[in-house]
């Protein structure tokens, strides 16, 4: 629901409360008026702006943690835990409470309580003014880039990862089994034989290297490998049993029909596999498909993106963007990252990268389903 229609479910107790935050000169009597003078007020362009610009860092973090949440509706639980997440720094104070923070955001009408007995105990976002944050944060952070015209050398691994996806599956096939160690990780020799074989090389993680909560081998394999073995391993690809890694009916069933893995849903996966670590992931990627269509410094894009995450043990927010994120978003085919002679480090998000993360991509395969059932319905529909 937008802005108007929830607040014609509050009640005038709540209209007066957000009519007094901005203001508002009308009857507080009558709920029509409040609601007129709120939304000819709330929604003054102005106004809005004023209201953006004087969050302090941590309201901006925990607005940026509802603002690409696909969900409508949101536990007070949840909202606290969230509002914690966004105080990176903390400190001993009986006086900080989680809950000052949700009540300021229900006086400016942009938090409400759900209307009916099944959501009176939720909290919801108005989607017309989620679209307005997202404007002005945009141009807000817009602000702060430096784009770059296009680097003469940059790498692009478009789609590589599912063919690399594809590489590992037919390495385990040839091998048939492949032993695996007490702790579960495969033996140098054919670890240093899988790595060889994929378009992009990396490196064996040397011993006593820390490393720790981007995957379940993280430990044990370089960053793009270990993303890769762990997608195989969720989606049932291969097996583990018996300390030996073989492939499933299903890995089998890939290599036999040739199929490769759908881009949006390794995606997503990583999405999940790096959710814990990085809670906000999803909406640190948004934002970089937002920043990201021209080509941008990586140094400009990195000062506003390391304000909105978190540090995760010993990884850095700087690191946490350039190699968790921004690295691993170049593996997965959304972003290309470049050289400029002048600004360093350049990035930009690829045609497949948009697509991707908002949600249109359509696989080769999907797109020759949709042509069939489209020229079926004709025919149905010829047939009558």
């Amino acid at each position: 629901m937008n802005l108007a229609d929830m607040l014609s479910y509050a009640d005038i107790h709540e209209l007066g409360r957000i009519a007094h935050t901005y203001e508002c000169e009308c009857n507080g009597h009558s709920k029509n008026e409040l609601i007129q003078s709120i939304l000819s007020t709330a929604l003054r362009r102005e106004i809005f702006e004023k209201h953006i610009q004087g969050l302090a860092l941590e309201d901006i973090r925990f607005l940026n943690s509802l603002l690409f949440d696909p969900r409508n509706a949101f536990s007070i639980e949840e909202l606290i835990a969230r509002v914690g997440q966004s105080r990176f720094q903390k400190e001993d104070s009986e006086e900080w409470n989680p809950r000052d923070m949700i009540i300021k955001f229900k006086k400016l009408g942009w938090l409400f309580n759900g209307y009916s007995q099944q959501t009176k105990f939720l909290f919801h976002v108005p989607q017309d003014l989620k679209r307005r944050f997202s404007d002005v944060l945009t141009s807000q952070f817009k602000q702060s880039l430096k784009t770059t015209n296009e680097p003469n050398v940059y790498r692009d691994e478009q789609l590589l990862i599912v063919e690399d996806i594809f590489h590992f599956l037919t390495f385990i096939s040839q091998e048939q089994e492949i032993p695996l160690t007490a702790e579960g990780s495969m033996y140098k020799r054919q670890l240093q034989q899988i790595l060889n074989r994929l378009s992009v090389q990396e490196e064996m993680v040397t011993k006593g290297t820390w490393r720790f909560g981007y995957g379940r081998m993280f430990k044990e394999y370089p960053n793009r490998f270990s993303f890769i073995y762990d997608y195989c391993f969720y989606r049932q690809l291969i097996s583990e049993h018996s300390q030996i890694l073989r492939l499933t009916e299903e890995g089998k069933a890939r290599l036999v029909e040739g199929k490769k893995e759908n881009p949006a849903e390794v995606y997503k996966f990583w999405l999940r596999l790096y959710k814990n670590p990085i809670p906000n992931v999803q909406s640190v990627v948004a934002w970089i498909d937002r920043l990201g269509g021209q080509w941008v410094t990586t140094a400009s894009l990195g000062e506003v993106l390391c304000k909105l995450v978190k540090p995760f043990y010993y990884d850095s927010s700087e690191s946490i963007v350039e190699q968790r994120i921004l690295q691993m978003m170049m593996h997965l085919g959304l972003i290309r990252i470049g050289e400029d002679q002048e600004n360093g480090a350049v990035i930009q998000v690829t045609k497949l990268g948009t697509k991707v993360i908002q949600g249109t991509f359509v696989a080769e395969e999907d797109k020759v389903v949709l042509f069939l059932d489209k020229e079926s319905i004709r025919f149905r529909e010829e047939v009558k």
